[in-house]
């Protein structure tokens, strides 16, 4: 997968890009990307790439010249998304179907934002990381590329952990624990300890249902009443449980 990213600041993004999961990627040659500064498509000595809004305002805005000639320059994967807080919200079913792509751009803006041409010319869509405003587009491009790397076949390593998680199902994911069974005056639930597979099984499924219903029932149209009856008889078969805490 080829990932081609604009940025003015190229340096935020180069330590996150070289440890971890992401390292491993690119070392396999699973994942390349590709960092590039419109600075250097700027034709004035002071290399600027904004400017004082028409229309008056504070701040400045980036310019459409500079954004243009970077990505003409190197005809970047498809499709161009701009990281913007008015775009669509970015989440893990996009991350799947980005995933299943040989590569997409992502372009970062800044300061009070990137001239409308841009988005309205260049990009292709505009995406959001959540209802808030970033000093620029950096972070979320660190969101967007490590949410979809983790779900190229081979880069987990284990697949199967990408299909276990919060969203993946649309719910939440269950509570995990480890060693040591007791900490402090907290301990593991016993259920987790009974080697009963088929109990441990659906009692993390039951702990997903409670975690959505009490912090995501936006992820349950009806909430409680709109459970599919297996799901209603799993927290049935669990409510005597507390929660794990």
């Amino acid at each position: 997968m080829r990932i081609d990213v604009f940025t003015i600041f190229p340096e935020y993004l180069d330590a996150p890009l070289n440890v971890s999961l992401i390292a491993r990627a690119r070392e396999r040659g699973q994942l390349d990307v590709r960092l590039h500064d419109p600075r250097d498509h700027t034709v004035d000595r002071h290399r600027a790439v904004d400017d004082a809004p028409f229309g008056g305002g504070p701040g400045m805005v980036m310019m459409p010249e500079p954004l243009f000639a970077a990505v003409e320059a190197v005809q970047p994967p498809r499709p161009v998304f701009l990281l913007s807080a008015s775009g669509r919200r970015f989440d893990q079913l996009l991350a799947r179907d980005l995933a299943a792509t040989d590569g997409f751009s992502l372009v970062c803006g800044r300061y009070e934002g990137v001239d409308q041409r841009v988005a309205d010319h260049l990009c292709d869509d505009e995406l959001s990381v959540g209802d808030v405003v970033l000093a620029g587009g950096e972070a979320a491009a660190l969101v967007v590329i490590e949410a979809v790397t983790r779900l190229v076949p081979g880069v987990m390593g284990n697949d199967q952990s990408a299909v276990e998680e919060s969203f993946s199902t649309g719910r939440l994911e269950y509570p995990q624990y480890t060693r040591p069974a007791e900490f402090r005056d907290w301990s593991v639930p016993p259920v987790l300890r009974s080697g009963d597979h088929g109990l441990i099984e659906r009692w993390r499924r039951a702990e997903a249902l409670r975690r959505t219903l009490e912090r995501r029932p936006d992820l349950i149209p009806g909430g409680v009443s709109g459970l599919e009856p297996a799901d209603q008889a799993l927290l049935d078969e669990f409510s005597n449980l507390d929660p794990p805490g």
